[in-house]
Protein backbone atom coordinates (compact mmCIF):
# COMPACT_ATOMS: atom_id res chain seq x y z
CA UNK A 1 0.00 0.00 0.00
CA UNK A 2 1.14 3.52 -0.74
CA UNK A 3 2.13 5.60 2.28
CA UNK A 4 1.60 9.34 2.07
CA UNK A 5 1.61 12.16 4.55
CA UNK A 6 -1.64 13.49 5.97
CA UNK A 7 -3.29 15.72 3.38
CA UNK A 8 -3.43 19.46 3.86
CA UNK A 9 -1.77 20.20 7.17
CA UNK A 10 -3.07 23.79 7.01
CA UNK A 11 -6.13 24.16 9.20
CA UNK A 12 -5.93 20.47 10.12
CA UNK A 13 -7.01 21.18 13.70
CA UNK A 14 -10.04 23.14 12.54
CA UNK A 15 -10.93 20.43 10.03
CA UNK A 16 -11.06 17.98 12.91
CA UNK A 17 -13.54 20.17 14.78
CA UNK A 18 -15.76 21.84 12.18
CA UNK A 19 -17.85 20.35 9.41
CA UNK A 20 -18.46 22.59 6.39
CA UNK A 21 -18.57 22.55 2.60
CA UNK A 22 -14.95 22.31 1.50
CA UNK A 23 -15.77 23.45 -2.05
CA UNK A 24 -17.36 26.74 -0.99
CA UNK A 25 -20.80 28.27 -0.52
CA UNK A 26 -23.35 29.81 -2.91
CA UNK A 27 -23.96 33.52 -2.43
CA UNK A 28 -27.74 33.12 -2.70
CA UNK A 29 -27.88 29.69 -1.08
CA UNK A 30 -27.96 28.33 2.48
CA UNK A 31 -24.69 28.37 4.37
CA UNK A 32 -24.06 26.35 7.49
CA UNK A 33 -21.15 24.82 9.30
CA UNK A 34 -21.42 22.45 12.23
CA UNK A 35 -19.38 22.27 15.44
CA UNK A 36 -19.44 19.76 18.21
CA UNK A 37 -21.33 21.17 21.16
CA UNK A 38 -18.84 22.82 23.50
CA UNK A 39 -20.92 25.62 24.91
CA UNK A 40 -20.27 27.81 21.88
CA UNK A 41 -23.08 30.29 21.38
CA UNK A 42 -22.04 33.33 19.32
CA UNK A 43 -20.19 33.91 16.06
CA UNK A 44 -19.04 36.77 13.87
CA UNK A 45 -18.35 36.93 10.12
CA UNK A 46 -15.59 39.24 8.86
CA UNK A 47 -14.87 40.35 5.30
CA UNK A 48 -11.42 40.01 3.74
CA UNK A 49 -10.80 43.61 4.90
CA UNK A 50 -11.57 42.72 8.50
CA UNK A 51 -14.96 44.43 8.62
CA UNK A 52 -17.85 42.81 10.47
CA UNK A 53 -20.38 41.54 7.91
CA UNK A 54 -22.81 39.89 10.30
CA UNK A 55 -22.98 38.09 13.61
CA UNK A 56 -25.38 35.84 15.43
CA UNK A 57 -25.98 32.85 17.68
CA UNK A 58 -25.38 29.19 16.94
CA UNK A 59 -28.40 26.92 16.78
CA UNK A 60 -29.52 24.66 19.58
CA UNK A 61 -27.48 21.60 20.39
CA UNK A 62 -28.91 18.54 18.64
CA UNK A 63 -28.10 14.88 19.01
CA UNK A 64 -28.12 12.79 15.83
CA UNK A 65 -28.62 9.08 16.32
CA UNK A 66 -26.02 8.34 13.64
CA UNK A 67 -23.35 10.46 15.36
CA UNK A 68 -21.85 10.65 18.86
CA UNK A 69 -22.64 13.58 21.09
CA UNK A 70 -24.43 16.82 20.27
CA UNK A 71 -23.64 19.39 17.58
CA UNK A 72 -24.66 22.95 16.77
CA UNK A 73 -25.24 24.55 13.38
CA UNK A 74 -23.81 27.94 12.57
CA UNK A 75 -25.99 29.53 9.90
CA UNK A 76 -24.32 32.42 8.09
CA UNK A 77 -26.77 32.70 5.21
CA UNK A 78 -26.81 36.41 6.05
CA UNK A 79 -23.73 36.63 3.79
CA UNK A 80 -25.05 37.09 0.23
CA UNK A 81 -22.11 38.64 -1.62
CA UNK A 82 -19.34 36.63 -3.28
CA UNK A 83 -15.96 36.95 -1.62
CA UNK A 84 -13.54 35.62 0.98
CA UNK A 85 -14.67 35.70 4.62
CA UNK A 86 -13.52 34.59 8.06
CA UNK A 87 -15.93 33.09 10.59
CA UNK A 88 -14.95 33.50 14.21
CA UNK A 89 -16.39 31.53 17.12
CA UNK A 90 -14.68 33.21 20.09
CA UNK A 91 -15.60 30.74 22.82
CA UNK A 92 -14.49 27.86 20.60
CA UNK A 93 -11.19 29.44 19.59
CA UNK A 94 -11.94 29.14 15.88
CA UNK A 95 -11.23 31.47 12.95
CA UNK A 96 -12.25 29.69 9.76
CA UNK A 97 -11.69 31.15 6.26
CA UNK A 98 -14.53 30.39 3.81
CA UNK A 99 -15.21 31.23 0.18
CA UNK A 100 -18.58 32.42 -1.15
CA UNK A 101 -19.28 32.52 -4.90
CA UNK A 102 -22.20 32.38 -7.27
CA UNK A 103 -22.10 28.59 -7.84
CA UNK A 104 -19.21 26.75 -6.17
CA UNK A 105 -20.00 23.36 -7.74
CA UNK A 106 -19.03 24.04 -11.38
CA UNK A 107 -15.47 22.72 -11.16
CA UNK A 108 -16.72 19.87 -9.01
CA UNK A 109 -19.23 18.79 -11.66
CA UNK A 110 -16.49 18.74 -14.30
CA UNK A 111 -14.23 16.66 -12.02
CA UNK A 112 -17.01 14.16 -11.30
CA UNK A 113 -17.85 13.68 -14.97
CA UNK A 114 -14.17 13.43 -15.88
CA UNK A 115 -14.01 10.64 -13.31
CA UNK A 116 -15.99 8.47 -15.73
CA UNK A 117 -13.34 8.99 -18.39
CA UNK A 118 -10.74 7.72 -15.92
CA UNK A 119 -12.87 4.55 -15.56
CA UNK A 120 -12.85 3.74 -19.27
CA UNK A 121 -11.94 0.23 -20.33
CA UNK A 122 -10.37 -0.88 -23.63
CA UNK A 123 -8.44 2.29 -24.42
CA UNK A 124 -5.21 4.10 -23.70
CA UNK A 125 -5.62 7.23 -21.60
CA UNK A 126 -3.20 9.72 -23.12
CA UNK A 127 -1.38 12.41 -21.17
CA UNK A 128 -3.08 15.20 -23.13
CA UNK A 129 -6.41 14.12 -21.60
CA UNK A 130 -5.41 12.25 -18.43
CA UNK A 131 -2.37 14.22 -17.28
CA UNK A 132 -0.48 12.37 -14.56
CA UNK A 133 -3.10 9.60 -14.68
CA UNK A 134 -2.29 8.55 -18.25
CA UNK A 135 -2.17 4.77 -18.64
CA UNK A 136 -1.94 2.03 -21.23
CA UNK A 137 -4.97 0.30 -22.68
CA UNK A 138 -6.28 -2.74 -20.85
CA UNK A 139 -9.15 -5.20 -21.13
CA UNK A 140 -9.75 -4.94 -24.88
CA UNK A 141 -12.71 -7.32 -24.42
CA UNK A 142 -12.58 -8.22 -28.11
CA UNK A 143 -12.56 -11.95 -27.33
CA UNK A 144 -15.14 -12.49 -24.59
CA UNK A 145 -16.33 -16.05 -23.93
CA UNK A 146 -19.96 -17.03 -23.49
CA UNK A 147 -20.14 -18.56 -20.02
CA UNK A 148 -22.00 -21.82 -19.50
CA UNK A 149 -24.73 -19.92 -17.65
CA UNK A 150 -25.30 -17.76 -20.74
CA UNK A 151 -25.14 -20.51 -23.36
CA UNK A 152 -27.90 -20.86 -25.95
CA UNK A 153 -28.40 -22.92 -29.07
CA UNK A 154 -27.10 -20.13 -31.26
CA UNK A 155 -24.33 -19.15 -28.85
CA UNK A 156 -23.07 -22.27 -27.07
CA UNK A 157 -20.60 -22.19 -24.21
CA UNK A 158 -17.23 -20.88 -25.34
CA UNK A 159 -18.58 -18.82 -28.22
CA UNK A 160 -16.42 -15.73 -28.68
CA UNK A 161 -18.08 -12.31 -28.84
CA UNK A 162 -16.64 -8.79 -28.88
CA UNK A 163 -17.79 -6.35 -26.18
CA UNK A 164 -15.19 -3.57 -25.83
CA UNK A 165 -15.46 -0.13 -24.25
CA UNK A 166 -17.60 0.67 -21.20
CA UNK A 167 -16.63 1.86 -17.74
CA UNK A 168 -15.02 -0.21 -15.04
CA UNK A 169 -17.82 -0.52 -12.52
CA UNK A 170 -16.01 0.26 -9.29
CA UNK A 171 -12.66 -0.54 -7.73
CA UNK A 172 -12.54 -3.73 -9.80
CA UNK A 173 -12.23 -4.19 -13.57
CA UNK A 174 -15.54 -5.84 -14.35
CA UNK A 175 -18.56 -4.34 -16.11
CA UNK A 176 -22.08 -4.90 -14.76
CA UNK A 177 -25.28 -4.15 -16.68
CA UNK A 178 -27.60 -3.11 -13.85
CA UNK A 179 -25.10 -0.69 -12.33
CA UNK A 180 -24.44 0.72 -15.77
CA UNK A 181 -28.18 1.14 -16.28
CA UNK A 182 -28.88 3.43 -13.33
CA UNK A 183 -25.58 5.28 -13.86
CA UNK A 184 -26.26 5.98 -17.53
CA UNK A 185 -29.84 7.05 -16.81
CA UNK A 186 -28.63 9.53 -14.17
CA UNK A 187 -25.97 11.04 -16.43
CA UNK A 188 -28.31 11.26 -19.42
CA UNK A 189 -30.83 12.96 -17.12
CA UNK A 190 -28.27 15.72 -16.54
CA UNK A 191 -28.40 16.43 -20.25
CA UNK A 192 -32.18 16.04 -20.47
CA UNK A 193 -32.94 18.29 -17.49
CA UNK A 194 -30.08 20.82 -17.74
CA UNK A 195 -29.31 20.95 -21.48
CA UNK A 196 -27.86 24.47 -21.56
CA UNK A 197 -25.41 23.50 -18.85
CA UNK A 198 -24.57 20.11 -20.32
CA UNK A 199 -23.98 21.34 -23.87
CA UNK A 200 -21.15 23.61 -22.78
CA UNK A 201 -19.35 21.36 -20.30
CA UNK A 202 -15.75 20.91 -21.44
CA UNK A 203 -14.28 17.66 -20.08
CA UNK A 204 -11.08 17.42 -22.17
CA UNK A 205 -11.75 13.90 -23.43
CA UNK A 206 -10.69 12.48 -26.84
CA UNK A 207 -14.12 13.27 -28.32
CA UNK A 208 -14.09 16.93 -27.25
CA UNK A 209 -14.97 19.40 -30.00
CA UNK A 210 -16.66 16.59 -31.89
CA UNK A 211 -20.29 16.31 -33.02
CA UNK A 212 -21.55 15.34 -29.55
CA UNK A 213 -21.48 17.43 -26.36
CA UNK A 214 -18.76 16.05 -24.10
CA UNK A 215 -21.25 14.61 -21.61
CA UNK A 216 -23.06 12.64 -24.31
CA UNK A 217 -19.77 11.52 -25.83
CA UNK A 218 -18.63 10.14 -22.48
CA UNK A 219 -21.90 8.31 -21.88
CA UNK A 220 -21.82 6.86 -25.39
CA UNK A 221 -18.58 5.10 -24.53
CA UNK A 222 -20.59 3.01 -22.08
CA UNK A 223 -23.70 2.73 -24.26
CA UNK A 224 -21.56 1.19 -27.01
CA UNK A 225 -20.45 -1.52 -24.60
CA UNK A 226 -23.98 -2.11 -23.35
CA UNK A 227 -25.21 -2.71 -26.90
CA UNK A 228 -22.59 -5.44 -27.32
CA UNK A 229 -24.09 -7.26 -24.33
CA UNK A 230 -27.41 -7.96 -26.06
CA UNK A 231 -27.91 -11.29 -27.82
CA UNK A 232 -29.10 -10.12 -31.27
CA UNK A 233 -31.01 -13.33 -31.87
CA UNK A 234 -33.42 -13.20 -28.92
CA UNK A 235 -32.95 -9.69 -27.40
CA UNK A 236 -31.87 -10.92 -23.97
CA UNK A 237 -29.05 -9.05 -22.22
CA UNK A 238 -26.12 -10.58 -20.35
CA UNK A 239 -25.88 -9.60 -16.71
CA UNK A 240 -22.16 -8.85 -16.63
CA UNK A 241 -18.81 -9.06 -18.38
CA UNK A 242 -16.30 -10.36 -15.90
CA UNK A 243 -13.33 -12.48 -14.93
CA UNK A 244 -14.07 -15.59 -12.92
CA UNK A 245 -12.19 -13.95 -10.04
CA UNK A 246 -11.30 -10.34 -9.27
CA UNK A 247 -8.03 -9.13 -10.78
CA UNK A 248 -5.10 -8.42 -8.49
CA UNK A 249 -4.12 -4.87 -7.50
CA UNK A 250 -2.41 -4.24 -10.82
CA UNK A 251 -2.89 -1.88 -13.75
CA UNK A 252 -5.41 -2.80 -16.46
CA UNK A 253 -2.77 -3.64 -19.07
CA UNK A 254 -1.34 -6.31 -16.76
CA UNK A 255 -4.63 -8.22 -16.58
CA UNK A 256 -4.67 -11.21 -18.93
CA UNK A 257 -7.36 -13.45 -17.42
CA UNK A 258 -10.19 -14.74 -19.61
CA UNK A 259 -13.33 -12.62 -19.64
CA UNK A 260 -16.89 -13.97 -19.79
CA UNK A 261 -20.40 -12.82 -20.61
CA UNK A 262 -22.44 -14.31 -17.77
CA UNK A 263 -26.14 -15.25 -17.73
CA UNK A 264 -28.98 -13.28 -19.29
CA UNK A 265 -31.20 -11.81 -16.58
CA UNK A 266 -34.53 -10.01 -16.34
CA UNK A 267 -33.00 -7.10 -14.42
CA UNK A 268 -30.20 -6.62 -16.97
CA UNK A 269 -32.65 -6.71 -19.88
CA UNK A 270 -35.02 -4.14 -18.36
CA UNK A 271 -32.16 -1.84 -17.28
CA UNK A 272 -30.90 -2.06 -20.85
CA UNK A 273 -34.36 -1.39 -22.31
CA UNK A 274 -34.90 1.65 -20.07
CA UNK A 275 -31.55 3.31 -20.78
CA UNK A 276 -31.61 2.58 -24.51
CA UNK A 277 -35.11 4.06 -24.74
CA UNK A 278 -33.94 7.18 -22.92
CA UNK A 279 -30.81 7.38 -25.09
CA UNK A 280 -32.89 7.15 -28.28
CA UNK A 281 -34.66 10.45 -27.63
CA UNK A 282 -31.58 12.27 -26.39
CA UNK A 283 -29.19 11.30 -29.21
CA UNK A 284 -31.81 11.75 -31.96
CA UNK A 285 -30.79 15.36 -32.83
CA UNK A 286 -27.13 14.35 -33.10
CA UNK A 287 -27.15 10.85 -34.60
CA UNK A 288 -30.47 9.58 -35.95
CA UNK A 289 -28.99 6.22 -36.96
CA UNK A 290 -27.69 5.55 -33.44
CA UNK A 291 -30.97 6.74 -31.92
CA UNK A 292 -32.95 4.34 -34.13
CA UNK A 293 -30.63 1.51 -33.17
CA UNK A 294 -31.15 2.32 -29.47
CA UNK A 295 -34.96 2.19 -29.64
CA UNK A 296 -34.95 -1.01 -31.68
CA UNK A 297 -32.66 -2.72 -29.18
CA UNK A 298 -34.73 -1.37 -26.29
CA UNK A 299 -37.86 -2.95 -27.79
CA UNK A 300 -36.12 -6.29 -28.24
CA UNK A 301 -34.81 -6.32 -24.67
CA UNK A 302 -38.24 -5.36 -23.33
CA UNK A 303 -39.91 -8.22 -25.18
CA UNK A 304 -37.34 -10.66 -23.79
CA UNK A 305 -37.95 -9.32 -20.28
CA UNK A 306 -41.72 -9.68 -20.64
CA UNK A 307 -41.24 -13.27 -21.82
CA UNK A 308 -38.81 -13.97 -18.96
CA UNK A 309 -40.30 -11.91 -16.09
CA UNK A 310 -38.74 -13.95 -13.29
CA UNK A 311 -35.21 -14.76 -14.29
CA UNK A 312 -33.18 -13.18 -11.47
CA UNK A 313 -29.43 -13.40 -11.62
CA UNK A 314 -27.94 -16.53 -10.04
CA UNK A 315 -24.20 -16.51 -9.44
CA UNK A 316 -22.57 -19.55 -11.08
CA UNK A 317 -20.37 -21.61 -8.78
CA UNK A 318 -17.18 -20.80 -10.68
CA UNK A 319 -17.76 -17.02 -10.68
CA UNK A 320 -16.67 -14.98 -7.65
CA UNK A 321 -17.16 -11.38 -8.74
CA UNK A 322 -19.95 -8.91 -7.91
CA UNK A 323 -23.47 -10.34 -8.10
CA UNK A 324 -25.86 -7.40 -8.31
CA UNK A 325 -28.67 -9.90 -7.80
CA UNK A 326 -32.27 -8.79 -7.30
CA UNK A 327 -35.39 -10.84 -6.66
CA UNK A 328 -37.96 -8.01 -7.05
CA UNK A 329 -38.19 -7.20 -10.76
CA UNK A 330 -41.49 -5.38 -11.20
CA UNK A 331 -39.83 -2.02 -10.64
CA UNK A 332 -37.39 -2.68 -13.49
CA UNK A 333 -40.34 -3.60 -15.71
CA UNK A 334 -42.20 -0.41 -14.86
CA UNK A 335 -39.17 1.81 -15.35
CA UNK A 336 -38.43 0.33 -18.77
CA UNK A 337 -42.07 0.59 -19.84
CA UNK A 338 -42.29 4.23 -18.80
CA UNK A 339 -39.09 5.15 -20.67
CA UNK A 340 -40.37 3.38 -23.79
CA UNK A 341 -43.70 5.18 -23.51
CA UNK A 342 -41.99 8.56 -23.21
CA UNK A 343 -39.76 7.88 -26.22
CA UNK A 344 -42.37 6.25 -28.50
CA UNK A 345 -45.71 7.66 -27.31
CA UNK A 346 -47.19 4.16 -27.59
CA UNK A 347 -49.97 3.79 -25.02
CA UNK A 348 -49.41 0.05 -24.58
CA UNK A 349 -46.15 0.77 -22.80
CA UNK A 350 -47.93 3.15 -20.43
CA UNK A 351 -50.62 0.53 -19.74
CA UNK A 352 -47.97 -2.07 -18.90
CA UNK A 353 -46.11 0.38 -16.66
CA UNK A 354 -49.17 1.39 -14.67
CA UNK A 355 -50.24 -2.21 -14.16
CA UNK A 356 -46.87 -3.23 -12.67
CA UNK A 357 -46.94 -4.16 -8.96
CA UNK A 358 -43.86 -2.33 -7.76
CA UNK A 359 -44.58 -1.89 -4.05
CA UNK A 360 -43.26 1.13 -2.19
CA UNK A 361 -41.26 3.80 -4.01
CA UNK A 362 -38.12 4.95 -2.29
CA UNK A 363 -34.77 6.56 -2.94
CA UNK A 364 -33.40 5.05 -6.17
CA UNK A 365 -30.58 2.54 -5.93
CA UNK A 366 -29.51 -0.08 -8.48
CA UNK A 367 -31.93 -2.72 -7.17
CA UNK A 368 -34.83 -0.30 -6.59
CA UNK A 369 -35.43 1.73 -9.72
CA UNK A 370 -39.18 2.42 -9.69
CA UNK A 371 -38.59 6.05 -8.77
CA UNK A 372 -36.53 6.56 -11.94
CA UNK A 373 -39.59 5.96 -14.08
CA UNK A 374 -41.58 8.34 -11.90
CA UNK A 375 -38.96 11.07 -12.29
CA UNK A 376 -39.00 10.70 -16.06
CA UNK A 377 -42.80 10.70 -16.18
CA UNK A 378 -43.13 13.72 -13.89
CA UNK A 379 -40.53 15.81 -15.74
CA UNK A 380 -41.17 14.67 -19.32
CA UNK A 381 -44.94 14.04 -19.27
CA UNK A 382 -46.10 16.19 -16.34
CA UNK A 383 -47.69 13.06 -14.86
CA UNK A 384 -49.64 14.01 -11.72
CA UNK A 385 -49.53 10.53 -10.14
CA UNK A 386 -45.72 10.37 -10.43
CA UNK A 387 -45.38 13.95 -9.23
CA UNK A 388 -47.43 13.33 -6.07
CA UNK A 389 -45.42 10.27 -5.10
CA UNK A 390 -42.12 12.07 -5.61
CA UNK A 391 -43.20 15.14 -3.65
CA UNK A 392 -44.40 12.91 -0.80
CA UNK A 393 -40.96 11.29 -0.74
CA UNK A 394 -39.24 14.67 -0.85
CA UNK A 395 -41.37 15.95 2.04
CA UNK A 396 -40.25 13.00 4.16
CA UNK A 397 -36.64 13.95 3.43
CA UNK A 398 -37.32 17.57 4.35
CA UNK A 399 -38.77 16.55 7.70
CA UNK A 400 -35.75 14.41 8.50
CA UNK A 401 -33.39 17.32 7.92
CA UNK A 402 -34.89 19.21 10.83
CA UNK A 403 -33.75 16.52 13.27
CA UNK A 404 -29.99 17.12 13.16
CA UNK A 405 -27.57 20.01 13.03
CA UNK A 406 -26.12 18.87 9.70
CA UNK A 407 -29.56 19.23 8.10
CA UNK A 408 -29.21 15.97 6.22
CA UNK A 409 -31.97 13.45 5.62
CA UNK A 410 -29.92 10.33 6.35
CA UNK A 411 -31.31 7.95 8.97
CA UNK A 412 -29.68 5.00 10.70
CA UNK A 413 -31.04 2.68 7.98
CA UNK A 414 -29.36 4.71 5.24
CA UNK A 415 -25.82 3.98 6.43
CA UNK A 416 -25.29 0.91 4.29
CA UNK A 417 -22.70 -0.15 1.73
CA UNK A 418 -22.66 2.91 -0.52
CA UNK A 419 -24.27 5.29 1.97
CA UNK A 420 -22.81 8.26 0.08
CA UNK A 421 -24.69 7.10 -2.99
CA UNK A 422 -27.83 7.05 -0.87
CA UNK A 423 -27.14 10.62 0.29
CA UNK A 424 -26.52 11.76 -3.28
CA UNK A 425 -29.75 10.18 -4.55
CA UNK A 426 -31.69 11.79 -1.71
CA UNK A 427 -30.30 15.07 -3.00
CA UNK A 428 -31.43 14.17 -6.52
CA UNK A 429 -34.99 13.52 -5.33
CA UNK A 430 -35.02 16.86 -3.51
CA UNK A 431 -33.69 18.65 -6.57
CA UNK A 432 -36.33 16.99 -8.75
CA UNK A 433 -38.97 18.21 -6.28
CA UNK A 434 -37.64 21.73 -6.80
CA UNK A 435 -37.77 21.25 -10.55
CA UNK A 436 -41.43 20.29 -10.20
CA UNK A 437 -42.52 23.03 -7.78
CA UNK A 438 -39.94 25.87 -7.61
CA UNK A 439 -40.24 25.52 -3.82
CA UNK A 440 -37.00 26.94 -2.46
CA UNK A 441 -37.03 24.62 0.57
CA UNK A 442 -36.37 21.66 -1.74
CA UNK A 443 -33.49 23.44 -3.47
CA UNK A 444 -31.87 24.37 -0.17
CA UNK A 445 -32.37 20.85 1.15
CA UNK A 446 -30.50 19.49 -1.87
CA UNK A 447 -27.66 21.92 -1.11
CA UNK A 448 -27.43 20.45 2.39
CA UNK A 449 -27.07 16.95 0.91
CA UNK A 450 -24.25 18.17 -1.32
CA UNK A 451 -22.64 19.91 1.66
CA UNK A 452 -22.72 16.60 3.53
CA UNK A 453 -20.80 14.89 0.74
CA UNK A 454 -18.13 17.58 0.51
CA UNK A 455 -17.30 18.08 4.17
CA UNK A 456 -20.28 19.04 6.34
CA UNK A 457 -20.38 15.67 8.07
CA UNK A 458 -19.15 14.16 11.35
CA UNK A 459 -15.98 12.89 9.65
CA UNK A 460 -15.19 16.41 8.36
CA UNK A 461 -14.23 14.80 5.02
CA UNK A 462 -14.94 15.58 1.41
CA UNK A 463 -15.78 12.11 0.09
CA UNK A 464 -14.73 12.87 -3.51
CA UNK A 465 -11.12 12.09 -4.38
CA UNK A 466 -8.94 15.07 -5.24
CA UNK A 467 -11.53 17.61 -4.05
CA UNK A 468 -11.87 19.78 -0.98
CA UNK A 469 -9.34 20.11 1.82
CA UNK A 470 -9.49 16.62 3.26
CA UNK A 471 -10.45 13.77 0.93
CA UNK A 472 -9.77 10.01 0.65
CA UNK A 473 -6.17 9.07 -0.11
CA UNK A 474 -6.48 5.27 -0.20
CA UNK A 475 -9.72 4.34 -2.00
CA UNK A 476 -10.35 0.70 -2.81
CA UNK A 477 -9.56 1.29 -6.47
CA UNK A 478 -7.06 -0.78 -8.37
CA UNK A 479 -5.82 1.95 -10.69
CA UNK A 480 -5.26 4.42 -7.85
CA UNK A 481 -3.28 1.80 -5.95
CA UNK A 482 -1.26 0.36 -8.83
CA UNK A 483 -0.25 3.47 -10.78
CA UNK A 484 2.87 5.48 -10.06
CA UNK A 485 0.97 8.51 -8.78
CA UNK A 486 0.74 9.06 -5.03
CA UNK A 487 -2.61 10.84 -5.23
CA UNK A 488 -5.68 8.76 -6.11
CA UNK A 489 -7.48 9.15 -9.42
CA UNK A 490 -9.58 12.33 -8.95
CA UNK A 491 -13.32 12.85 -9.21
CA UNK A 492 -14.48 9.56 -7.68
CA UNK A 493 -17.01 9.32 -4.82
CA UNK A 494 -16.19 6.69 -2.19
CA UNK A 495 -18.93 4.59 -0.60
CA UNK A 496 -18.86 6.27 2.79
CA UNK A 497 -19.74 5.29 6.38
CA UNK A 498 -20.99 1.73 6.72
CA UNK A 499 -21.36 0.09 10.14
CA UNK A 500 -22.00 -3.24 8.37
CA UNK A 501 -18.22 -3.59 7.91
CA UNK A 502 -18.39 -6.38 5.33
CA UNK A 503 -14.63 -5.92 4.91
CA UNK A 504 -13.82 -6.86 8.52
CA UNK A 505 -11.56 -9.78 7.54
CA UNK A 506 -9.36 -7.63 5.33
CA UNK A 507 -9.41 -4.14 6.84
CA UNK A 508 -8.27 -2.84 10.23
CA UNK A 509 -11.07 -1.99 12.64
CA UNK A 510 -12.83 1.28 11.89
CA UNK A 511 -12.12 4.14 14.34
CA UNK A 512 -15.80 4.23 15.34
CA UNK A 513 -18.89 2.03 15.11
CA UNK A 514 -21.30 5.00 15.08
CA UNK A 515 -23.13 4.85 11.73
CA UNK A 516 -21.99 8.25 10.45
CA UNK A 517 -18.41 7.60 11.62
CA UNK A 518 -18.01 3.95 10.57
CA UNK A 519 -15.47 4.64 7.85
CA UNK A 520 -11.84 3.84 7.15
CA UNK A 521 -9.65 5.53 4.52
CA UNK A 522 -7.90 2.26 3.76
CA UNK A 523 -7.21 0.35 0.56
CA UNK A 524 -8.88 -2.79 1.84
CA UNK A 525 -11.96 -1.07 3.22
CA UNK A 526 -14.06 -1.98 0.22
CA UNK A 527 -17.20 -1.71 2.37
CA UNK A 528 -16.63 2.00 3.09
CA UNK A 529 -13.89 3.26 0.76
CA UNK A 530 -14.50 1.68 -2.65
CA UNK A 531 -15.64 3.86 -5.53
CA UNK A 532 -18.49 3.03 -7.93
CA UNK A 533 -20.07 4.65 -10.98
CA UNK A 534 -23.57 4.50 -9.50
CA UNK A 535 -22.45 6.65 -6.56
CA UNK A 536 -20.58 9.21 -8.65
CA UNK A 537 -23.46 9.66 -11.11
CA UNK A 538 -26.04 11.17 -8.69
CA UNK A 539 -23.55 13.54 -7.07
CA UNK A 540 -22.61 14.67 -10.59
CA UNK A 541 -26.33 15.29 -11.19
CA UNK A 542 -26.49 17.32 -7.99
CA UNK A 543 -23.46 19.40 -8.93
CA UNK A 544 -24.85 20.10 -12.40
CA UNK A 545 -28.35 20.94 -11.19
CA UNK A 546 -27.23 23.20 -8.38
CA UNK A 547 -24.80 24.99 -10.67
CA UNK A 548 -27.58 25.55 -13.19
CA UNK A 549 -30.03 27.00 -10.69
CA UNK A 550 -27.60 29.16 -8.75
CA UNK A 551 -26.19 30.55 -11.97
CA UNK A 552 -29.70 31.61 -12.90
CA UNK A 553 -30.07 28.93 -15.60
CA UNK A 554 -27.07 30.33 -17.44
CA UNK A 555 -24.88 28.09 -19.56
CA UNK A 556 -21.45 27.21 -18.29
CA UNK A 557 -18.67 28.37 -20.58
CA UNK A 558 -15.72 26.19 -21.42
Amino acid sequence: MKVVEKQHQVNAEILDRVGFSQVGFAAQGPKILVVQDAGATSFCVYSSLGCVVCNGELGEAKCWEADTGASRALDFSCVTQAGEYVIEIPSYGIRLPVRVEQAPWVDLSVALLKGFYFQRASMELKEEHAGAFARQAGHPDSSVLIHASAASESRPEGTVISAPKGWYDAGDYNKYMVNSGISVWTLLSIYENFPAYAKTLALNIPESRGPLPDLLAEVKWNLDWMQCMQDPLDGGVYHKLTNLRFDAMVMPEECKNARYAVMKSTAASFHFAATMAQASRIYQPFDAVFATQCIQMARQAFVWGMENPQRPYRQPEDVRTGRYDDEQLEDELQWAAFELFISTGEEEFERIARSAQTGDYGIPVWQRVGSLGLISMALRRNDLWSRNILLGLADQLLERQSRNAYRVSMTMEDFVWGSNGMAANQGVVLLVAYQLTNKVAYLEASVHMMDYLVGCNPLRMCFITGQGLQSPLHPHHRISEADAVIAPVPGLLVGGPNPGRQDARNCPEYPSSAPALAYQDHLFSYASNEIAINWSAPVAYLAAGLSTYYLGNKSIGS
